[in-house]
């Protein structure tokens, strides 16, 4: 996506015009301090000492509670599924995620390498959120992803912000997201997950890439994109979440509030967490981050849990069950900021077992010479906060926003 970089921020830079959706904030912490938080440089708080066996990852998971996921999970966690992650590369040693990363394709072919600083932070955040299955003992430590049981397939088709490569990308890999999705369908791939998009004011179609996404549709897959963070600058269009057939995901904090950056536009499907998300990184620390790159990351988890309970579905019947189930919904049923309101993994996977699988194929509306026609008709945008996980609010969300503070370093793979 194409806006002004700020020193803070960990984006994507594509081949062409995309970039990634999530900026980090520090949450840094050097390896055998003690468990309590630690600050690195100055800042505002420190948060408190945790117990000894508390995780202080785990309990800033907001997310995974806002979207039910315990009970989603009493059915699945994903068992079966494989989600491609078309991103910057996703490091596979990392410990949240050994053994659940498979064999991927790397389409720039140079830039950063692994154990560089600018290799694969993002595409590994979003597996994290995505597939993490935690460490240590009983996997109690960690991020841990809404469908832990799931497999990571990693398609490198952008390079990270401060990969020095990044100009090289943009003038010889125009057409690596297109190949990305290609090759993920035809290689097992039962979600994409594209965190990335161009959503800036020169933002167009490419007839290649909604051919891409037809031809995954087509074959079953189901894809999942980031509706963009241009919502304080200009809400322009996002691809590729515009394309027919995408299941587009705005951002939403932890009281179900629109966040302000999340892009408001007709092609909304649904939204979910994007705000003070707790991310692993490469580097082995947890960052907190935001952005609807998170927010799409939740839901391709939760259209794994649906696939894995229900793999006959077609994407047509499970992007119908996501907006059927979906929960908070704004009045008048939809709007721009939230499409039909956030992701409910369990009443989706309830309601999935009274439908029957058709032909993906049957569903699937590809490019005939203009795209989207008018879209839905706008709804009142909402202002108020639907009370998706008040609770858990209050002091810690402004702790998490103003400190550059330790929380916790990943253990050794188990």
């Amino acid at each position: 996506m194409t806006r002004p970089r700020t020193p803070d921020t960990t984006e994507g830079t594509a081949p062409a015009r995309f970039r990634t959706r999530t900026r980090f904030r520090p949450r840094l912490r050097a390896a055998g301090t003690a468990p309590a938080a630690v600050l690195l440089a100055a800042a505002f708080a420190v948060l408190p000492a945790a117990p000894a066996h508390a995780d202080a990852i785990r309990d800033r998971q907001w997310g995974l509670e806002a979207l039910r996921t315990e009970e989603a999970w009493r059915t699945t966690k994903g068992e079966g599924v494989t989600v491609a992650v078309l991103d910057t590369g996703v490091d596979a040693g990392h410990p949240d995620l050994t053994g659940s990363v498979l064999p991927g394709k790397d389409l720039i072919g140079f830039g950063a390498a692994e154990g560089d600083p600018a290799w694969a932070r993002h595409g590994t955040a979003m597996a994290g959120i995505i597939a993490g299955h935690g460490h240590g003992w009983a996997d109690d430590s960690g991020v841990l992803g809404i469908a832990p049981g799931a497999r990571i397939l990693p398609v490198r088709v952008i390079l990270e912000g401060k990969d020095k490569a990044r100009d090289k990308a943009r003038k010889t890999r125009g057409t690596a997201l297109a190949q990305g999705i290609r090759w993920a369908a035809d290689h097992g791939a039962d979600v994409i997950n594209l965190s990335l998009g161009d959503d800036s004011k020169s933002a167009h179609p490419d007839p290649g890439e909604d051919a891409a996404v037809q031809y995954a549709l087509g074959k079953g897959v189901a894809v999942v994109a980031s509706a963009g963070n241009g919502g304080e600058k200009g809400d322009h269009i996002s691809y590729p979440a515009a394309y027919p057939g995408v299941i587009a995901v705005t951002a939403v904090d932890r009281y179900g509030t629109r966040a302000s950056f999340s892009t408001r536009r007709w092609y909304a499907t649904v939204s979910a967490p994007g705000v003070d998300i707790v991310i692993a990184d490469p580097d082995r620390k947890y960052y907190e981050g935001w952005g609807t790159s998170a927010a799409a990351a939740f839901v391709s988890g939760a259209v794994a849990l649906i696939r894995s309970a229900h793999p006959d579905l077609t994407p047509a019947q499970i992007k119908r069950l996501l907006v059927d189930t979906a929960r908070d919904r704004p009045e008048g049923g939809r709007s721009d900021a939230k499409g039909y309101g956030t992701v409910d993994p369990a009443a989706a996977i309830e309601a999935g077992a009274a439908l029957k699988g058709g032909d993906p194929k049957d569903a699937t509306a590809g490019y005939r010479g203009q795209y989207f026609g008018p879209g839905p008709l706008p709804a009142a945008e909402e202002s108020g906060a639907s009370g998706l996980l008040a609770p858990l609010a209050g002091g810690l969300g402004a702790l998490l926003l103003l400190a550059a503070v330790a929380l916790h370093r990943a253990g050794r793979a188990r």
